[in-house]
């Protein structure tokens, strides 16, 4: 009896660093939109995946990460691209939202039209270490 106990209390807090996550995320972009460091207010929620992209860890209807940028005018994806290299460029929030089950990122703009889609998979760097940040690098 107590296992399922064990069980449903991991569950939870799993679901838990997930929503701490996405409410993180938020209130950082809603900042940044606010005191002019962002040129776009950006909105992250959790969708549906790509069933292309699962891996171990994927979750079964929530494996998308996807950000959503408010704009007024459809964004070029140059500028979507741009958005999704900053996520992907940091190895260490890749594989924490692997770890948590997300297998997919999109990034869209607030109308719908434009968009891209990355496997999260890709950027993790499964089976290596994690590329370490020199001083002269920055």
């Amino acid at each position: 009896m107590w296992y399922h106990f064990i069980e449903f209390f991991d569950w939870f807090g799993e679901f838990h660093k997930r929503f701490k996550i996405i409410q993180d995320f938020n209130k950082a972009a809603e900042k940044s939109w606010e005191t002019g460091k962002a040129p776009y207010q950006l909105k992250a929620s959790i969708t549906m995946g790509e069933s292309a992209y699962k891996h171990a860890n994927s979750k079964y209807l929530t494996s998308g990460f996807t950000i959503k940028a408010f704009t007024l005018n459809p964004m070029p994806n140059n500028e979507l691209k741009e958005i999704g290299r900053v996520i992907l460029n940091n190895q260490e929030l890749v594989r924490r939202l692997v770890s948590l089950g997300w297998d997919t990122l999109y990034i869209y703009d607030s109308k719908g039209k434009n968009g891209c889609v990355w496997a999260l998979k890709d950027f993790a760097n499964f089976g290596g270490f994690l590329q370490q940040k020199n001083e002269d690098d920055e």
